[in-house]
């Protein structure tokens, strides 16, 4: 699960020097980051607990964490869009569809995955019908976007694990990820000077960056050879891969949220905000993963 930096409301304070700070009564239990790091790391911990038995126990178990997940982020998704802008999201249409986008793509792969968003997107065509003419394109446009962001990009997740070493592609993909977020932070936090984008998310750094493609290399080098048999420049280029998508999911729902003008775009993890708040940089990801470890490593 992410561990990358939680973005701040629009005007919060940053971790690079020069920004403007603002302290919270809740100030002492923050890291310098802003968020509550002992609740982040527990939640962090049991989450990665209950994958890890996914994998290790009956590996078609994480089909069922990922649909879980999906449910969690389309809702939270669905409700800061009509919070922050008043758009009506086909909430129902999405909810099933994409819990038959990720369900289909286990049996099916990429041709269930593509009949059932194609239905998906039919379905919210014709549900909006109920709310009249006024912001209809806005409404479906809106419903189309979640429906591709969050159930499409994850059943390529689920995708992972369908093959017979199922279980070592998923634990490459979260590994990476997980390690270019906490090498991000880490960087970030300590070194961090030079704003990467201060418009869209003024704690992420250049120096971040960095640590977050030295951890990412770093992982992909060892994890590729030790847990598919690919090879060490493989891993190389997958963990730059990783390390690219995950920045750029951060950066994305940072510029979603400072759209909407929300903070979190849920409360069901504490000291992480929603579950949407950790998928951002998973989600672009598990596409890449998907698409690199087919390329790299032949399916049993």
């Amino acid at each position: 699960m992410s561990t990358g930096d939680r973005e701040d409301a629009p005007g919060a304070s940053s971790d690079v020097p020069g920004a403007a700070s603002s302290a919270s009564s809740g100030a002492g239990r923050q890291s310098k980051a802003g968020r509550d790091l002992g609740a982040a790391i527990a939640v962090g911990v049991l989450l990665g607990a209950a994958i890890l038995v996914s994998l290790l126990t009956i590996r078609e178990l994480f089909v069922g964490v990922v649909a879980l997940a999906v449910l969690a982020a389309t809702w939270e998704l669905s409700g800061a869009l009509r919070r922050g802008a008043g758009i009506e999201v086909a909430r129902w249409p999405v909810l099933i569809g994409g819990q038959a986008m990720v369900w289909l793509s286990w049996p099916f792969e990429r041709n269930g995955l593509l009949s059932a968003f194609v239905v998906t997107v039919l379905a919210i065509l014709v549900w909006r019908f109920r709310g009249g003419i006024n912001g209809y394109l806005r409404d479906v446009a809106a419903s189309v976007f979640t429906a591709a962001y969050v159930p499409m990009f994850a059943a390529f997740a689920a995708m992972l694990v369908v093959p017979e070493d199922g279980a070592g592609r998923v634990l490459c993909f979260l590994i990476g990820v997980v390690c270019s977020d906490t090498g991000g932070y880490a960087a970030g936090v300590f070194l961090g000077k030079h704003p990467m984008a201060p418009s869209i998310s003024p704690k992420k750094s250049w120096e971040g960056f960095a640590g977050s493609m030295l951890a990412g290399v770093v992982s992909g080098a060892l994890t590729l050879p030790l847990l598919l048999d690919g090879a060490w420049w493989q891993g190389v280029l997958f963990g730059a891969a990783l390390v690219i998508t995950s920045t750029v999911g951060d950066l994305m729902e940072s510029v979603i949220k400072r759209d909407l003008g929300v903070k979190d775009m849920g409360t069901l993890l504490p000291g992480h905000g929603g579950l949407m708040d950790r998928m951002d940089s998973l989600l672009p990801s598990a596409v890449v993963s998907w698409l690199l470890l087919r390329a790299f490593v032949p399916s049993l």
